[in-house]
């Protein structure tokens, strides 16, 4: 079903939302933190989705354990060492980490700029040892309000050099894009790429503001698009990335009929559009699984799997040479 000539990539993936329950246990136990039952395996539904959550708020809040634990740098560091490791053993060849550095700070009052470098080293360590090529995306999570998300773009400005772009995530009914105008014109002005969440919890005009206003070049979900042909059309025409997240979009009550995911209307109108996975560890799932969902539950073909493929490549922030390379490097190793 994937197409083993292709790399496989992950452009949607969250760093802070990809800790092992595993290593929430250990940082709690290790730093005396009070965890609400007695176990790992007692553990496990709080932190992980067990079936769908009423909507996007609390789905988020089952990311909040992850963060609590990270008392130190050093935890910080090791939070995105695994995540190299895990995006290594789950067989994809490039991913885009997004991270919050002020929401993986804000417990335990760290300073926010050194959490990016944390960030930063702990990624590069484990690209040493595993053979997979990362690159990072800072957040700036629009839940905690305009004033907090000028330090935390400040702080990931401050290792610009070590970042590929900046996304804006988090509650984006109540936070609404029109918030972080400024924000993101310091993000152009500083030569970043931009990804914004949009058309999860709010509509269409979500999608056309993180265009219009915050000169998005991809849009995380945007699931509710498919409500303007308009909007539908001008995204096919301007190349706008869909990183589609088909687990999540359910799980956090966005698409109660999988079935009807419109990454099927998306994929017809010949939008760029890529399959990616969210927040693997929250969710429980991995990256192959959304391949295995587009081909069981949305009928996908071989060629339209393909295309989704070929799709996240065209669609990464990698230059052209960085794409080939990737691709050249795939062929290589598939005839080893």
């Amino acid at each position: 079903m994937i197409d083993a000539q292709l790399p496989l990539i992950d452009l949607h993936r969250h760093l802070d939302g990809n800790i092992r329950p595993k290593t929430i246990w250990q940082l709690a136990n290790q730093h005396g933190i009070t965890l609400p039952v007695n176990s790992l395996e007692q553990f496990i539904p709080h932190v992980q989705i067990q079936h769908s959550e009423a909507d996007l708020l609390a789905f988020l809040q089952k990311l909040d354990w992850g963060v609590a634990v990270l008392k130190t740098l050093d935890d910080c560091k090791r939070i995105a060492y695994e995540n190299v490791e895990d995006a290594f053993n789950a067989g994809i060849d490039y991913a885009e980490l997004r991270f919050s550095p002020y929401y993986m700070s804000m417990k335990f009052n760290l300073n926010i700029a050194d959490v990016v470098e944390a960030v930063i080293e702990g990624v590069s360590q484990a690209c040493k040892v595993f053979n997979i090529k990362i690159n990072l995306i800072g957040i700036l999570s629009r839940t905690f309000g305009v004033k907090q998300c000028q330090k935390e773009l400040d702080g990931l400005l401050a290792h610009k050099d070590h970042l590929i772009a900046i996304d804006l995530a988090g509650d984006e009914y109540n936070f609404p894009g029109e918030m972080f105008v400024d924000h993101f014109k310091q993000v152009k002005d500083a030569g970043l790429n931009i990804t914004i969440h949009a058309g999860e919890a709010a509509g269409p005009e979500s999608i056309w503001q993180a265009i219009n206003d915050l000169n998005a070049q991809r849009i995380g979900h945007g699931v509710l698009s498919y409500k303007d042909e308009r909007l539908l059309d001008y995204m096919q025409e301007n190349n706008i990335g869909v990183e589609s997240c088909l687990t999540s979009n359910y799980q956090t009550g966005t698409i109660k009929d999988l079935s009807k995911h419109p990454l099927k209307i998306f994929l017809a109108r010949g939008l760029s559009v890529c399959l990616n996975t969210d927040d693997p560890a929250v969710q429980g799932i991995e990256l192959k699984h959304e391949y295995q969902l587009a081909s069981d539950v949305l009928e996908f073909s071989d060629t339209q799997i393909t295309q989704l493929q070929k799709n996240a490549l065209n669609m990464s922030f990698l230059s052209e040479k960085e794409k080939q390379a990737l691709s050249n490097l795939k062929k290589v190793s598939i005839e080893k």
